[in-house]
């Protein structure tokens, strides 16, 4: 059973220095996450952090888009 507006797409609205306040936030971290990964031993732990690299890489893509 789905829960309610599992399937609905959110949107937020940013101001201009928001969109860019999140996009160095997420730069930021990134490096960290690649580390995190290179320590890790566990598969499980690295499959999910591949899983937020991924999506951190695409939020950035189209951050990037509109911040430019």
């Amino acid at each position: 059973m789905k829960k309610k507006g599992e399937n609905a797409m959110s949107r937020i609205t940013m101001t201009p220095e928001e969109e860019r306040e999140l996009l160095l936030v997420l730069e930021r971290y990134l490096p960290d996450l690649e580390i995190e990964m290179a320590d890790t031993d566990s598969r499980e732990f690295l499959h999910a952090l591949k899983e937020r690299e991924k999506f951190m890489m695409e939020l950035i893509k189209r951050l990037k888009g509109v911040v430019s």
